[in-house]
């Protein structure tokens, strides 16, 4: 009876732990099944690989808009109208001037006025020729202009230097007191800053990949959020004997000011022409042979998210059928944003885990 009473307990045992293992068995399954439906996978793309490149920069002013005011001759800046920055109308005044070589000029100029009023006197009362008449006009007026030349004159030696263009002072090397003499560097610069150059410093190594005519986008510190569009007008065929470099021009519109010459920037552009055209019927080799006839051979292109790195390595999950899988090693050619591009591990038919890869790699790795 005691022996009875010791296997009915066994029984017991063994059916209590039986249905503890189906029940969790099928909390297993739930899960694993709740898992399942959130994993997401996606086909490698056929793509023209697409990489960012970074240029150094900054913003000159358009040669073709600037006014370079230099001394015609010797003297004392009496005062100046302006300050660097100042936005300055045509025919203000930007500085006086005093010089002994203008005063001598003026007094010259007072002779001729007064021989030339007194030629006209002669010639009504026929006193002179036609042709004396015109020779003291021609010399009175020659004064005249060249006086006007140095700016208004105002007397006593002085005239007023007036600005040549309406736009911005850049540069300015005259103040009250100093002296000038013919020849010097500019007293003063204008620049009309409603379009600007951006000059990108291009090196040996980069050449090959710059092109005119190509679509670039502009950043710089000033305005961190924004991004400026604009493309390479120019591409200069010598280098910079100084900074070894050669120089890629962006005309850019400048009407809100945002440029400032000399301000540093960012220029990015991008090497590669996008994603490949969708393929249509049997064509795939043919538009593989197109793409490499053009100098754009395709790559296999995934999110880069999809990726693992992993012992030094990159790896992928891929999904071979329903609801199984295995791990690929791959070689990566290159990143372009959110893009990675594959060398080699994959094929146009994988199906690339995307979401939750990391979760289903640990486990693989577990087994």
């Amino acid at each position: 009876m005691k022996n009875l009473k010791i296997i009915f307990a066994a029984i017991i045992i063994l059916q209590s732990c039986s249905s503890g293992k189906n029940n969790e068995n099928t909390q297993e399954d739930t899960i694993k099944q709740e898992f399942l439906a959130d994993i997401k996978t996606e086909k490698p793309q056929l793509s023209n690989q697409e990489q960012e490149l970074t240029l150094s920069g900054k913003v000159e002013c358009d040669p073709n808009k600037v006014v370079y005011y230099t001394p015609l001759i010797s003297g004392i800046v009496e005062r100046t109208y302006f300050s660097l920055g100042d936005k300055v109308q045509k025919g203000q005044t930007m500085l006086n001037l005093r010089s002994s070589e203008l005063s001598s000029l003026q007094s010259e100029l007072v002779i001729a006025r007064r021989s030339l009023q007194s030629a006209e006197a002669m010639y009504e009362d026929r006193l002179i020729s036609e042709r004396e008449l015109i020779e003291a006009r021609a010399e009175y007026e020659k004064l005249r202009s060249s006086i006007a030349l140095y700016g208004e004159n105002i007397g006593g030696g002085v005239f007023a230097v007036k600005s040549p263009m309406t736009g911005f002072v850049v540069a300015k090397n005259a103040s009250s007191g100093s002296t000038v003499s013919e020849g010097d560097d500019p007293l003063f610069t204008i620049a009309d800053l409603s379009n600007v150059w951006v000059i990108a410093n291009v090196y040996a190594g980069d050449l090959q990949s710059v092109k005119q005519g190509m679509s670039v986008e502009i950043t710089t510190l000033a305005y961190p959020n924004e991004i400026f569009y604009g493309k390479i007008d120019a591409l200069s065929q010598v280098f910079d004997p100084e900074e070894k470099v050669l120089k890629a021009r962006i005309v850019m519109n400048n009407k809100e000011l945002k440029f400032k010459p000399e301000m540093s920037v960012v220029v990015r552009l991008r090497v590669g022409a996008g994603l490949a055209p969708a393929h249509q019927g049997n064509n795939e080799e043919g538009d593989r042979k197109e793409g490499d006839r053009k100098g754009r051979p395709y790559v296999l292109a995934v999110p880069s998210d999809a990726l693992i790195f992993d012992d030094n390595k990159y790896f992928v999950v891929v999904e071979t059928t329903s609801e199984k899988f295995e791990i690929k090693e791959i070689q990566l050619q290159g990143h372009y944003q959110k893009t990675s591009y594959i060398r080699s591990g994959l094929s146009e038919n994988d199906n690339v885990v995307v979401k939750n890869q990391l979760l289903v790699y640990s486990e693989l790795k577990g087994k």
